[in-house]
Order: C-alpha cells, then sequence, then structure tokens
C-alpha cells in the first residue's frame, strides 16, 4: 500500500523541494534573490525550467544582465539547483 508517507510523514511536496532547490542555488551563487510561494506559483505559468530563469532575470534582476550573459547565469542556476535538489531529497529521505 503507497499512501505516499514516509513513516508516518507525508511525503516532501515536490513543488516545495524544488522552491526551496532554487534558493538554495541562489543562495550559494552569491545571488539576493528568494522566491517565495507566489512568484514561485506565478513562474509555473511559464513551462520550461530555463525560461522562468529567463522570464524572472529579465523582469525582476534586468542590472545583472549588464554584467552577465543571461544564459551562463541560467545555466549556472539550473546546475547548482540539480544538486542542490539532490542535497534536499537525499536529507528528506535520511530524515
Amino acid at each position: 500500500m503507497n499512501d505516499h508517507t514516509t513513516a508516518g510523514r507525508p511525503a516532501p511536496n515536490p513543488q516545495e523541494i524544488e522552491r526551496n532547490a532554487f534558493n538554495l542555488a541562489f543562495s550559494e551563487l552569491g545571488l539576493c534573490w528568494h522566491w517565495d510561494e507566489n512568484t514561485y506559483a506565478k513562474l509555473q505559468a511559464i513551462e520550461a525550467e530555463r525560461d522562468r530563469l529567463r522570464t524572472y532575470l529579465e523582469q525582476q534582476q534586468r542590472h545583472l544582465l549588464k554584467a552577465y550573459d543571461a544564459d551562463f547565469l541560467v545555466d549556472a542556476i539550473r546546475v547548482t539547483k540539480k544538486r542542490c535538489w539532490d542535497e534536499v531529497v537525499s536529507a528528506a529521505n535520511a530524515a
């Protein structure tokens, strides 16, 4: 029987894990960004992760485009977020 719980705990919400992984990645990369639940929910209307990041960058953090290439930033965030996701999931499974 799979009731989406682990030892009596609800299974982690994948969207919440992803949002937290993004926020960890932003912090690790020295970006003063934080996606709250509303920001994250609005960005979910954009299908592709790469496009979500680019849209946020262009609309909310445009000043960074004076110093960095958009693709460079998006790629750095995606790679870091993937590692952070893996760490968050591992920690959740270990708890």
